[in-house]
């Protein structure tokens, strides 16, 4: 019996097929499946669009895809699979959707490994005081010495407090294993077997502000989530702590940290804020004890490609009969970005 291969659309603005996609990442999706274009989609209202949408199985999506709502499904009537080469779906994937059963993907997992990293990074770097030594040789242009300046420097049994046990958190979590650390997590949803799994203890998110000495944010975006690092947990912080904010600036009060940082009993590593760029008089900007970075955790250059690997992997699982690795339910966007 012959068997006919599923097509696959790519649907995305160009720029961002660039960045994601260099010629090789599509190459695995061959001969296992028919790539109608290695063009993407940008328009679903084109002729173009609609010519490819009309034939495709899989659609792989990326930053910036048009909504696939109703009037879109209608027009491609064999799509069975939509599978994003990025984070959150909740921009592109309309309603119509999750009623028809499309299957839906992310490589919101694949995208957790870089900001993982990053944060892994700043934690060590944070209990080993390199940020504030460095700073201190540069003014100074002389010998420092470290141990007198920060006598508690080290990262041998410092706890770490991680507030969300996401995707995000769960890799820092894995990352943090082989040091000798002492790992807490806060996180509503997360079960004691989950965390006996993972390997660390839960506790409460005034517990865990207030014995930790670096606090890394991992809690996602959602109007239940808004201000949830409020004045109160703020200064409940311990003095010398460091808190380290990868997800997104409005799950913090900024004044509030700001008013902390500026007693000069504790140390901040900012990615993300809000607003997303700060106002030039920012005082975030000039205080010693910030480190702003702007969000750059996230996949950037050849990390982007790693997206790319995953929406392929999820497309050649397609093909194989497999279930999807990375599946989205509608039920998840309660709970996730």
């Amino acid at each position: 019996m012959s068997h006919t291969k599923l097509n696959v659309a790519l649907a995305m603005p160009a720029h961002t097929a660039r960045a994601v996609f260099p010629a090789r990442s599509l190459d695995p999706l061959e001969p296992a499946l028919n790539l109608l274009s290695r063009e993407p989609i940008q328009d679903f209202h084109s002729p173009e669009g609609r010519a490819l949408l009309e034939q495709a199985d899989i659609l792989i999506t990326g930053w910036g895809c048009p909504l696939i709502d109703e009037a879109i499904l209608d027009a491609a009537p064999r799509l069975r699979h939509v599978l994003h080469a990025a984070g959150s779906v909740k921009h592109h994937i309309g309603d119509a959707c999750w009623e028809r059963d499309i299957q839906i993907s992310s490589a919101a997992d694949a995208n957790a490994i870089p900001v993982a990293e990053y944060t892994v990074a700043m934690i060590v770097l944070a209990n080993k005081r390199i940020l504030q030594i460095a700073r201190a040789l540069h003014s100074t242009r002389t010998d420092v010495l470290a141990e007198q300046l920060f006598p508690d420097m080290g990262n041998y049994r410092k706890r770490v407090g991680i507030i969300g046990a996401s995707k995000i958190g769960r890799h820092v979590i894995r990352l943090l294993a082989p040091y000798d650390l002492d790992v807490v997590v806060s996180d509503p949803y997360l079960s004691a077997d989950e965390a006996a799994v993972l390997g660390v203890e839960r506790v409460t998110l005034e517990e865990l502000v207030a014995s930790s000495d670096v606090v890394s944010l991992h809690a996602p975006s959602l109007p239940s989530t808004r201000n949830m690092v409020h004045e109160g947990l703020i200064e409940r912080l311990q003095p010398g702590a460091t808190f380290i904010n990868t997800a997104r600036g409005e799950l913090v009060d900024q004044d509030a940290l700001l008013a902390r940082v500026e007693r000069g009993d504790l140390y901040a590593v900012l990615d993300v804020t809000t607003p997303w760029v700060l106002p030039a008089e920012s005082r975030f900007y000039s205080h010693p004890n910030v480190l702003l970075t702007p969000h750059v955790a996230g996949s950037l250059g050849n990390e982007l490609e790693r997206m790319a690997a995953s929406a392929v992997g999820e497309a050649l699982r397609i093909a194989r009969g497999e279930a999807l690795q990375f599946r989205v339910r509608v039920e998840d966007l309660a709970f996730t970005a």
